[in-house]
Formats: C-alpha cells, structure tokens, sequence
C-alpha cells in the first residue's frame, strides 16, 4: 500500500492550496481517507476526514475553510485548503484506513504572516 502526498508549499497568509493524496494497492473505494497536520513535535492533529461513502468531518479550526473531497476514478483524494492562516503551517499527512491504517510520507505547508 503506498500514499503519497503533493501539493504543499509556501503561501502568504489568505492564500490558497490544494493537497492531493494518491492512494495504491488497497480496495480504494472502500477506504476512509484522513488528512492530518504534523508539528514540530511529530503531534498529529486531525485535520479532516472522507469516508467511503464521502461523509467529510472537518476539525473546529478549518470548518468553513478547508473541504475534503475523493476521486474513486483516480483513487485520489484532495483537501483544498482556502483562506489559510499561520497556523496552518505543516506537514500534511494522509492516512488510509479501515480494518487497518496507512500512512503517507506528508507535504509540508508553511503560510507566511
């Protein structure tokens, strides 16, 4: 099983980014996806969730903000990240999961104030 994650990058604050999460070697359609934010400690905080059926959960600090979405077609699945602030900043990680759990490498976010 392999997921890898693209998209980070360095952004002012307002600013936008777009994450993918390109998942291979499990049944896909039948897997819940989650986006998590690694800080400088390695803490993992969950950001947002997508479940095989696309109900999405969002942490408290990006609703409004942030929205998961999944391409069973291209077994990917995308967190668009909007109005982005300080806070914001680290490393991406995506987690598959459903009898087991995977994980993906992380794309770092850094948002400038």
């Amino acid at each position: 099983v392999q997921l890898q994650a693209s998209g980070g990058g360095l952004v002012q604050a307002g600013g936008s980014l777009r994450l993918t999460c390109e998942v291979s070697g499990l049944s896909f359609s039948s897997t819940h996806v989650a986006w998590y934010r690694q800080g400088p400690g390695n803490q993992r905080d969950l950001v947002a969730t997508i479940t095989d059926r696309r109900k999405p959960t969002y942490a408290d600090s990006v609703k409004g903000r942030f929205t998961i979405s999944r391409d069973n077609t291209k077994q990917t699945v995308y967190l668009q990240m909007t109005n982005l602030k300080p806070e914001d900043t680290g490393t991406y990680v995506c987690n598959a999961y459903r009898i087991g759990s995977w994980w993906g490498q992380g794309t770092q976010v850094t948002v400038s104030s």
